[in-house]
């Protein structure tokens, strides 16, 4: 049975050797790669990874970098990508944790505006015109 986060972390605390904690618990440690995940969600999803990177509002040869593991993006690009996909608000918080990128925090002010457009299914460029109307940073 996968331990929880407190029971790694409470193992991780009473450790002597990370390579001896990292052995018995590999299995419970996340180790998907980006490239990996976005691939796995294109297929499951059907999707097109030209429209994907159309609808993401990217440089198109950026986005195949990051699609090939050349590139890692930001944060905001990951983001970028997810409107893409139009990925839920939970497919996203989970691309974002198993891909160890923060979380969407709903008490951060920007956080928060994209958590509503992903809720409302807003494109990147109606959620880059919400941003702008409230005076946060823009996806670029």
């Amino acid at each position: 049975m996968k331990k929880s986060t407190k029971e790694l972390l409470e193992l991780l605390k009473n450790t002597k050797d990370y390579k001896d904690f990292s052995k018995e618990n590999y299995n419970d440690l996340i180790k998907a790669d980006l490239p990996s995940e976005l691939n796995k969600i294109l297929i499951e999803n059907n999707l097109k990874k030209s429209l994907v990177i159309e609808k993401s509002n990217l440089d198109k040869t950026y986005a195949y970098q990051i699609f090939s593991g050349v590139k890692k993006p930001s944060r905001d690009k990951l983001l970028q990508l997810c409107f893409g996909m139009d990925l839920s608000l939970d497919e996203v918080q989970k691309l974002l944790k198993t891909t160890s990128y923060a979380l969407l925090y709903a008490k951060d002010k920007r956080d928060s505006v994209i958590i509503f457009a992903l809720s409302k299914n807003l494109s990147v460029i109606e959620t880059n015109e919400l941003l702008y109307e409230l005076n946060y940073e823009l996806f670029e």
